[in-house]
């Protein structure tokens, strides 16, 4: 993809502008011509994060003008650094977290590779190829506070992105050891550093409640106390290949053994 040359400094000089040029220093723009900037602005952000809902481009547009961090975006980056440590365990992978569709839209283009996803929280306006994998029966939206549908190892890889980071401990010690239930070979949690900023709107809307983002210390104590394993072997291969791609993780990315 060519890359465009980077215009942005001469459309701010006001003398490359001539109504701008034109004005008077000292004159005061009309409050109507900046209420209709900021209208017209407004516009042209909600239609582009518009046309991409569903899917990876509405997320990073959402990154870009909220300025946070979404681990979702970071799962698909990350993707061919876990394809790199699981081998054949990304043969069926159950993805579980915020815009779930899209990463199951990318795992499924993936030769050899079944992917089912589980939305957390109610998918608005979702675009026609999400509802096309929710009528299939591919995409569930289910609250992970209570037991997964589904039988004790039925995944090969359980992949969390997001989600945990809305619940609370008490719901913690029961979701997580649902997660590593339905695991054959491992599960895998993204999780966002302490100090990354989300946005506050949609999360108070969509998810009840302000992220809680957790130090990888106090993940590795809460490991501990619900009897879930550290994966050291996938640990060690995750971060190799990701040495070699010279990929540094956005989010914090924790290995655990399915439960047995």
């Amino acid at each position: 993809m060519s890359r465009r040359p980077n215009t942005s400094r001469r459309l701010m000089d006001a003398g490359s502008i001539p109504f701008v040029g034109s004005l008077h220093p000292k004159s005061r723009p009309s409050p109507f011509l900046s209420l209709g900037l900021v209208v017209v602005g407004a516009l042209l952000i909600i239609g582009y994060l518009h046309s991409g809902s569903g899917g990876r481009a509405g997320l990073e547009a959402y990154n870009r003008l909220e300025g946070g961090v979404s681990c979702t975006l970071e799962l698909q980056n990350a993707l061919p650094v876990l394809k790199k440590a699981y081998g054949d365990s990304m043969h069926k992978i159950l993805h579980v977290g915020p815009d779930t569709c899209s990463v199951v839209s990318t795992l499924l283009k993936e030769e050899d590779t079944e992917a089912w996803g589980i939305e957390p929280y109610d998918l608005d306006e979702a675009d026609a190829n999400c509802k096309s994998l929710v009528r299939k029966g591919i995409v569930r939206v289910a609250d992970i506070k209570f037991p997964l549908p589904y039988r004790a190892k039925s995944f090969s890889l359980v992949v969390v992105s997001d989600a945990v980071d809305y619940l609370s401990p008490r719901y913690l010690n029961k979701t997580l050891p649902q997660l590593a239930r339905v695991a054959a070979d491992g599960l895998v949690i993204l999780s966002g550093y302490p100090g990354q900023q989300r946005a506050k709107a949609p999360e108070m809307s969509k998810f009840g409640r302000p992220a809680k983002l957790r130090s990888s210390s106090w993940w590795i104590r809460f490991f501990v106390q619900t009897s879930l394993e550290e994966n050291e072997a996938a640990t060690k291969k995750f971060e190799q290949a990701a040495a070699k791609r010279s990929y540094k993780p956005a989010c914090q990315v924790f290995h655990l053994k399915p439960l047995h």
